[in-house]
């Protein structure tokens, strides 16, 4: 089951976004202060805790819910699109964030993190920190798309499914069963199905996943990354189903840049190989940010 997650030290809403943004801060007062951008989109930072709460060992570790997510949903209707997440950063890193702008992102964050050094209005980053980024062009994420559906109908997570469905855990105790549904429904991200159970359950708002993605149509960065001129540490599951070459054309490409791929481990490296992870990126933050 996914494990307790303690309380933030800090924690309120953006006043100069014009939604405002819930964020939640963890870690030493006056420490050096890292923001987190969590998956998606449309999701919120939750699932990321309390494993990557490592971070605020040393440093004062600030994540946040995207717009259109979590603690940060809205009625509007209008269109939420990769440039509104990038416009919502740069109000974040200048109003929570000052100093030195040290990002990691996970995920969809990590695509939104290589989006605002390209294109954001803010001052830009003096480190990223890539786990497991999303796809750097449309032809990987169809890559992705097709290799996550692949692992969701193998015969192995369909047996698991029609297990769920015979057990009666649904009349029996409901909560169990919606954790083991949430579980199955995130297994193709798993070198190991079975390590599920340690992730806290998430919800993506689909509107805001969708129209994201739209906005950002057949999108390819990877002539433009050579533009990215800070440190920049790329961390990726050898099993995860964004294809790795994406990460190493991102790392390629980018002028200082390094690699760390790591075995046993798919796109959730923070519950999958949790060692391997900070052994890769403690010593970069520790380069970059001190």
């Amino acid at each position: 089951m996914p494990k307790h997650i303690p309380a933030p030290r800090a924690s309120g809403y953006a006043a100069t976004t014009d939604l405002p943004l819930y964020w939640a801060a963890w870690g030493p007062v006056g420490a050096p202060r890292v923001v987190v951008l969590h998956g998606g989109p449309g999701a919120h930072h939750d699932y990321l805790l309390p494993q990557m709460l490592r971070l605020a060992e040393r440093y004062d570790a600030l994540f946040y819910d995207q717009r259109g997510g979590g603690r940060s949903k809205t009625d509007d209707p209008a269109p939420i699109t990769w440039r509104t997440h990038v416009d919502d950063l740069a109000r974040i890193a200048d109003e929570l964030a000052p100093g030195p702008l040290h990002l990691v992102g996970y995920s969809w964050g990590g695509l939104l993190a290589l989006l605002y050094t390209l294109h954001g209005r803010g001052r830009p980053p003096a480190s990223l920190t890539l786990i497991d980024p999303a796809p750097i062009s449309r032809a990987y994420r169809a890559e992705f798309e097709a290799e996550f559906l692949r692992r969701q109908q193998s015969p192995a997570v369909q047996a698991l499914r029609a297990e769920l469905a015979a057990s009666g855990l649904r009349e029996r105790d409901p909560a169990a069963y919606r954790q083991r549904s949430f579980e199955l429904s995130v297994a193709g991200y798993f070198h190991d199905p079975a390590a599920t159970h340690d992730l806290t359950p998430f919800r993506v708002t689909g509107r805001v996943q969708e129209s994201v993605w739209k906005s950002l149509a057949d999108y390819d960065l990877h002539v433009s990354l050579a533009r990215v001129s800070c440190p920049t540490l790329v961390v990726h599951g050898r099993e995860d189903p964004i294809p790795l070459a994406s990460s190493e054309a991102a790392a390629e490409t980018i002028p200082d840049a390094r690699l760390v791929v790591l075995e046993r481990s798919g796109h959730v490296p923070y519950v999958e190989n949790p060692q391997g992870l900070w052994d890769a990126v403690e010593p970069f933050l520790r380069e970059v940010v001190g």
